[in-house]
């Protein structure tokens, strides 16, 4: 894989093997930084990380700081390589971690922009609702959700915008309260 812009552009970084991840295209994640816009100093929450590409592309774009949180084994011993690899140690956190568990545990930290990529075949929307909380008033959700189904409301957030990929739809909120 490889990042797409910014100071980082072209750089490559590995995906974890197996099948318990589902890597965001290139196609995906430059249309969602495109219409991100300037993200520069922004403080980033990926959750469901896997390769940790959404973390390195904003690193890569301008956000001051990324939080990686995966449960995967052997994804984020991928994350933590790709880390080192792109000299980004200290901009961002790689945790392995239940994504419930760490937003029970870290309930006040806040984010400007919030990356969700549920496994499809784990939606987990009671999590995805959970995770609301991280998005700081004004902030952006992001939501990566399978392409055949409807994309879900969640109290809090307003629906600003979505793009089909094929099998997979990018759906962009704003936190309204």
């Amino acid at each position: 894989m490889r990042i797409i812009a910014g100071r980082l552009k072209g750089r490559q970084f590995d995906a974890p093997s197996g099948h318990r991840t589902h890597p965001m295209s290139e196609k995906a994640r430059g249309g969602l930084f495109n219409a991100m816009g300037d993200i520069t100093g922004l403080t980033v929450l990926d959750v469901f990380a896997g390769s940790g590409a959404l973390s390195f592309e904003a690193i890569s774009r301008g956000a001051a700081s990324a939080t990686a949180i995966e449960i995967d084994k052997r994804a984020i011993t991928t994350i933590v390589k790709g880390v080192a690899s792109l000299g980004l140690q200290g901009r961002i956190k790689a945790i392995r971690a239940n994504a419930s568990g760490w937003s029970d545990n870290n309930s006040q930290v806040n984010f400007d922009m919030v990356f969700a990529a549920p496994p499809y075949d784990n939606l987990q929307a009671g999590l995805l609702q959970k995770l609301v909380r991280h998005v700081k008033p004004g902030g952006i959700y992001v939501l990566d959700w399978p392409g055949h189904m409807e994309a879900p409301r969640f109290d809090g957030l307003k629906l600003i915008k979505q793009k089909n990929y094929g099998d997979a739809q990018l759906v962009i909120y704003r936190r309204i309260s």
